[in-house]
């Protein structure tokens, strides 16, 4: 890469002052590229860069901005004319993503600078919930007719396809009602005289606008869709889904998953654009959660206190029980989880998940109850009775732990609850509480207190 095309070298340019170079080298780059350097100067610079990109390439730009801040000061600044000629450039779906995050006045004015038409498109789209197909659509798709020739296709995809999200999957309708799908690759490779019935595939796989967006997701990986129309309770087609928002879906149901694993509150800002008091308010729910759900693990031991004090050398081992159970737990609900979201493991299968899961459970619990065994005798120089104790007691929280860990998530989604909330955090707690109860029910036994 060019000297000037590094975030320095830009950087550079703007400090000294050298807007003719700068600009060139801008328009050499890529537009993601420009976004991130334009995250990484003050508002006053960003505002005075912006202005230098040709409109068409300003409008690709703004897109990428990750720091919706950055968005919202662009938006405040830009006069009427330069709002609208980057608004004409925005595809819809781009254009409605933008409006969601923006303050009232601004969303106001955004409306103010689109024609009637766009409006309109703009305030139906908006009125879809906010995780259903239709809010992640746009209505700029290329639209043919059955019997029109392919020749007559082409006419009218260099008519109409300059402003449409894409041009490479063309939807067959008539009377607005999805009839089929047709390719330009397969057009190309047609005689123009074809007629459009004669070459598209009938066997569509479609959404509804309510369908749920992770639903969307897990349709473009499970058939490797570039874009996937939308239908009304009528099967009129009313919008496509592109690929590049379904990847977004993706990062975004992943991320939050991977922050109710984690016991956080989900967040959909950036780490560094999330305030401390905001970070405070989103992980300070659940440690409370969790720190009340441990008074269990407490009170059990407050029961069994006498006998603990009988038996010292059982405190030493209550920690690595605790422990390997919470792990052992953890591995089978992430695991779990995972395959669920990826539409893997449905309800229907928690039978086969158990027998499977009770299988692993007792190899891994006999592998590990063996050389904890062995430990207790050997290392830690305790009595044959204490280490039968605790490889037993090992033995039988990894097999609750793991049974516990599998079925817990698939309970929580057939109840409507989101499965992530099943995991480590919680599922440790639940386990931690099984196996003391474990412990000291093997040991009240085997050492007669």
């Amino acid at each position: 890469m060019p000297e000037q095309h590094t975030i320095e070298g830009l950087t550079e340019l703007v400090e000294q002052k050298q807007y003719r170079a700068l600009k060139t080298a801008l328009g050499e780059m890529n537009e993601v590229d420009i976004a991130e350097f334009l995250g990484e100067l003050d508002p006053e610079k960003l505002v005075l860069v912006f202005r230098l990109l040709p409109k068409e390439l300003a409008a690709e730009v703004f897109t990428y901005l990750e720091d919706s801040d950055d968005q919202e000061r662009l938006l405040s600044v830009l006069s009427d004319n330069e709002l609208r000629e980057v608004l004409d450039e925005l595809y819809l779906d781009d254009a409605v993503d933008i409006i969601e995050d923006m303050p009232a006045n601004l969303v106001s004015r955004i409306l103010r600078n689109t024609n009637a038409a766009t409006r309109s498109q703009i305030n139906q789209l908006l009125n879809y919930p906010k995780d259903s197909a239709g809010s992640l659509m746009t209505t700029e798709f290329v639209s043919l007719h059955p019997g029109a020739t392919v020749e007559e296709s082409f006419a009218r995809i260099r008519r109409v396809g300059l402003d449409k999200e894409t041009v490479y999957t063309c939807y067959v309708t008539q009377h607005r009602a999805l009839v089929g799908v047709v390719t330009v690759r397969r057009m190309l490779l047609s005689s123009y005289e074809t007629r459009i019935s004669e070459i598209m595939e009938t066997n569509i796989i479609s959404v509804n606008t309510h369908e749920d967006k992770e639903t969307v997701a897990q349709l473009f990986s499970k058939y490797d869709l570039t874009a996937l129309p939308v239908v009304d309770k009528d099967n009129l087609l009313v919008g496509i889904i592109t690929v590049d928002d379904a990847m977004d879906v993706m990062e975004e149901e992943a991320t939050e998953d991977i922050e109710k694993m984690a016991a956080i509150v989900p967040t959909d800002k950036p780490y560094f654009q999330t305030g401390v008091i905001e970070t405070w308010k989103h992980r300070v729910p659940w440690l409370l959660l969790l720190m009340v759900s441990a008074t269990f693990t407490g009170a059990i031991l407050g029961i069994f206190e006498n006998a603990l004090a009988a038996n010292a050398a059982l405190t030493l081992f209550i920690p690595m029980l605790m422990d390997t159970g919470g792990n052992a737990g953890g591995q089978a609900s992430v695991t779990l989880i995972r395959a669920m979201s990826l539409g893997d493991v449905e309800f229907r299968d928690v039978f086969k998940v158990i027998w499977k899961e009770l299988r692993v459970s007792l190899l891994c619990a006999l592998t590990l109850g063996v050389l904890v065994f062995v430990k207790v005798i050997f290392l830690d120089q305790k009595g044959p009775v204490v280490a039968l104790v605790v490889a037993l007691s090992i033995f039988l929280t990894i097999v609750i732990a793991k049974l516990v860990g599998c079925t817990l998530p698939m309970l929580a989604k057939r109840l409507g609850f989101d499965p992530a909330v099943m995991a480590s955090p919680f599922i440790t707690t639940v386990v931690d509480a099984l196996s003391l109860l474990v412990y000291f029910a093997v040991a009240t036994h085997l050492l007669h207190m």
